[in-house]
């Protein structure tokens, strides 16, 4: 009985809820999925695809349209590569194959895609090993290099002021996107080695060889790290410009007492301790999307989540930003305004009240699946309740695709089915990727910035009107996105039942 009203009171405050938060028609939804806390570590070909397709399934219902894969945790791979053996995080031993064989990264931007989500594929850049007992593969970069990474604290760690390294990731970076639809490439926090007391970056040698014009080694640090981002962002768009180059960085980029610019926060730093710029990044368009990781709750002492998230709204927008949040510490805490509710709510509404924010990353897929504290259901009922395009990109691509052509209906065995034919296209930015479909009564007012009337977005050329649609005057609209989601004028059809 007891949990019979607890679940009505639930429902009571999910239906208030929606009746107060305006669903966004575009916004990034994406959730991380990552090996390296060694989730999928030889547990199986057949196990693995079982538990990632229950998370995919889950994450749809959820309402997302994205999700981060890591497939390069340590200078080894989650595919088959030719040039970096396979990941210890896969199968226990780094260089071996998985056995049935498959190739993760594959079958996951197959199934992202078959569920309409974009596939950004995670890669650690600089890490080569982490503190884990493992013997690396004959083909490890640090076996076949071992001048050119150094040891801080139990990681191995390629060394950034070198520009053999960087032409590397480089190198790694080219050959995924050449072999792989992917969607994005995605970097996370992880830059110089996060400080440990009493332990120094071996690079003196380096400075001292190669200064750059440079007299402050943290400078100089920070310019290897500036050669980098650029070097990538150019790889990325040189060989497809559609593909989204995303940077997650810790959640502090400095405290104010070391810059006027910096948050209201006291704690570790991507400028001072991490040698990580980003908002130069963002200043200079080396990246396309950033999602700092703001893992912290309102009301933190030495990060309040309020005071991050309208800090990165204000200073990093110029380009599309995403937040990414701790699922866990969300409903961990009670929101400090109503004591009764975890600070999801809250969360949700500093999203809508910073303008900057387009989007969130959930950290981590699991703990959303899992539906701690309801997390999932509030997403899938309320946040996420109805479709989203993804956030547009205009330095990429600003030009909409043709309007859908000859849309008409036909009448298969007693099932209506719209029918389209694709746009014309001359290059890539005219292609049609998708469509969406929208669904209103003759008596509404056509309006396609409200997502509550989308009933697919799809890569099909047609939509199977569901026979159980209720009698009556309906019209119906198809528009073509292509890959940047960029949105064509609406062909419209009308359809009596």
């Amino acid at each position: 009985m007891r949990r019979n009203i607890i679940w009505i009171l639930l429902c009571c405050v999910n239906l208030l809820q929606a009746q107060t938060y305006i669903v966004p028609k575009r916004e990034f939804r994406a959730a991380w999925i990552q090996c390296v806390n060694g989730q999928f570590q030889n547990i199986g070909t057949e196990k693995m695809q079982r538990t990632l397709s229950y998370q995919l399934d889950e994450l749809q219902k959820d309402g997302a349209n994205a999700i981060i894969f890591q497939v390069r945790p340590a200078c080894d791979a989650l595919y088959p590569s030719s040039i970096e053996p396979w990941s210890h995080f896969l199968t226990g031993v780094q260089g071996k194959a998985p056995s049935p064989y498959w190739d993760p990264l594959q079958w996951m931007i197959t199934e992202c895609h078959k569920r309409g989500m974009e596939l950004h594929a995670w890669i650690n850049p600089y890490r080569a090993k982490s503190k884990l007992a493992y013997a690396l593969a004959p083909n490890h970069i640090c076996n076949q290099h071992p001048e050119r990474a150094f040891e801080y604290d139990g990681l191995m760690v390629l060394h950034p002021a070198l520009q053999e390294n960087r032409n590397y990731i480089c190198t790694i970076v080219e050959d995924i996107l050449n072999r792989y639809d992917v969607d994005g490439l995605h970097i996370d926090d992880y830059f110089y080695p996060y400080p440990v007391a009493g332990k120094s970056i071996p690079d003196d040698d380096q400075f001292r060889a190669n200064p750059q014009g440079y007299s402050n080694k943290n400078d100089w640090r920070r310019h290897q790290v500036d050669l980098l981002i650029e070097q990538l962002y150019g790889t990325i768009h040189r060989v497809k410009p559609w593909v989204k180059f995303g940077v997650s960085p810790f959640g502090i980029y400095r405290n104010q007492k070391n810059d006027p610019r910096g948050s209201k926060t006291n704690g570790l730093q991507n400028y001072d301790d991490l040698y990580a710029d980003v908002l130069l990044w963002i200043e200079k368009g080396w990246v396309d999307y950033t999602v700092p990781q703001l893992y912290w709750e309102m009301g933190h002492k030495a990060a309040d989540y309020t005071e991050l998230i309208r800090w990165w709204s204000d200073h990093a927008s110029a380009r599309p930003l995403f937040i990414g949040e701790d699922v866990e510490r969300t409903v961990k805490h009670a929101d400090p305004q109503n004591k009764k509710s975890h600070q999801l709510p809250a969360k949700m509404r500093l999203h809508q009240e910073n303008a900057g924010v387009q989007g969130t990353v959930l950290w981590y897929a699991k703990a959303a699946v899992d539906n701690i504290g309801n997390y999932g259901t509030n997403l899938r009922n309320v946040y996420w309740r109805y479709p989203a395009l993804q956030p547009l990109m205009p330095h990429i691509d600003d030009k909409a695709p043709g309007k859908v052509r000859k849309l008409k209906v036909f009448d298969i065995n007693g099932q209506k089915v719209l029918m389209w034919t694709a746009p014309k296209s001359k290059k890539w930015g005219d292609e049609a990727a998708k469509y969406v479909v929208y669904r209103f009564l003759r008596s509404e007012d056509i309006n396609i910035d409200d997502p509550s009337h989308i009933v697919a977005i799809t890569t099909d050329c047609y939509y199977e009107i569901p026979t159980t649609l209720e009698q009556g005057k309906y019209v119906f609209l198809v528009t073509a996105l292509d890959r940047m989601q960029n949105e064509s004028k609406a062909a419209k059809k009308k359809v009596k039942f």
